[in-house]
């Protein structure tokens, strides 16, 4: 499982020109699903995104979560983050999960998040073309993936 978080003043996620979710401060995810991934890394990057000190704290540094700050949470799902650019100028998407696998721990990740952070997660919705928008704060972007742990 691949995250890109992304430390945002808001975010919003519009399908068919319809806004479905949009928060301010915060955390925007794209998540990245492979066929081998489990509940177990769901639980492992959900504590690690809700304890990740990358808010800035009263003297400016970045001390603080997500959690300490009361931020919000917009959870994309994004299939391309485990593109495969090795061969030819195509990416082959062959290592992201198939929905059925992929489906299930997309919502076990969201719920698990809601759970840890007591707070509602914003989402698009899985398969479909979506349109997000950002205000980067910082900016500041992270990339953390559950099977690289070291």
């Amino acid at each position: 499982m691949r995250l890109v978080i992304q430390r945002v003043s808001e975010a919003s996620v519009s399908i068919e020109g319809e806004c479905k979710s949009a928060i301010k401060g915060g955390l925007m995810i794209l998540l990245g699903i492979e066929g081998e991934d489990t509940t177990e890394d769901v639980q492992w990057l959900v504590n690690k995104v809700c304890k990740l000190r990358i808010f800035d704290d009263e003297q400016g540094v970045m001390n603080k979560s997500v959690l300490d700050v009361k931020g919000d949470f917009l959870v994309i799902s994004q299939f391309t983050l485990h593109a495969s650019t090795k061969k030819g100028n195509r990416p082959s998407y062959i290592q992201a999960a198939a929905p059925d696998i992929a489906i299930p721990l997309y919502n076990a990740f969201v719920k698990h998040l809601e759970a840890m952070s007591g707070r509602m997660v914003g989402t698009g919705e899985f398969g479909a073309d979506m349109q997000v928008q950002l205000i980067n704060d910082g900016p500041v972007t992270i990339i953390i993936d559950s099977k690289r742990r070291d």
